[in-house]
């Protein structure tokens, strides 16, 4: 691998585990994505050019079978481990939703350049591709606006859906294929007004309102799935 660190962790979703740590169940992945990106398809996780990778160039040369291997074995295990957690919970709960969170960069250009604006990107985008949206509204809109009900370091929050991403993600996808009337995932991918997207320096305060806020809709979802009982 030939991506210097600081390149890499611009890409990657640090200090986000401490957004869900006071959620029922966790699974955190302390795996970087330039090694096996777990929200991408199996064929499509390990990138190997460029166009994969934001234009970075990631290996000097293709990495080895071994490596490939290895890297791909760990894309299964996360997946079948994912499958058993959820199906205990299933299970035990009947229904289940899965706040999948990560986050993206707003200043690509630099980190004195001009952010990108605030009409394309919310500081939390919603990402709902993958689901039967219909089916899971009554989670998903009463989720959105307890969201947008907050607010973080004096500013309300901008919520929206599907703005800067999609949700088309590999891990809402594994939920909805795997339990497409009982799992419910939502994709939460936090602006990094968190933190010092350039030198990963990150704002703790923020990081806590963050942690505080999102633990707050976890009544609205646990009422939101009992009413769909």
């Amino acid at each position: 691998m030939c991506l210097p660190e600081p390149e890499r962790l611009r890409e990657e979703d640090p200090y986000t585990e401490h957004f869900i740590a006071d959620f029922p169940t966790q699974i955190v992945v302390h795996r970087s994505r330039f090694q096996v990106d777990l929200n991408r398809a199996r064929d499509a996780a390990i990138y190997l050019a460029p166009e994969q990778s934001w234009g970075l160039k990631v290996w000097q040369q293709s990495p080895s079978e071994d490596i490939t291997t290895e890297a791909l074995a760990f894309h299964d295990a996360y997946y079948a481990e994912l499958k058993r957690v959820l199906t205990g919970i299933e299970h035990r709960h009947a229904k289940f939703v899965l706040v999948d969170v990560h986050s993206y960069n707003h200043r690509r250009g630099g980190p004195k350049a001009t952010p990108t604006s605030q009409e394309k990107a919310p500081d939390i985008n919603i990402g709902t591709f993958s689901m039967d949206r219909k089916r899971w509204a009554p989670i998903i809109d009463p989720f959105i606006e307890a969201l947008r009900g907050q607010s973080v370091n004096g500013k309300p929050l901008d919520v929206r859906e599907n703005i800067s991403f999609q949700g088309k993600g590999e891990q809402t996808r594994f939920v909805h294929a795997n339990f497409p009337k009982t799992g419910c995932a939502i994709a939460v991918e936090f602006k990094k007004i968190f933190m010092d997207e350039w030198n990963g320096e990150p704002d703790q305060a923020t990081i806590s309102q963050l942690r505080t806020m999102l633990t707050s809709t976890i009544p609205t979802l646990e009422s939101a799935l009992r009413d769909m009982a």
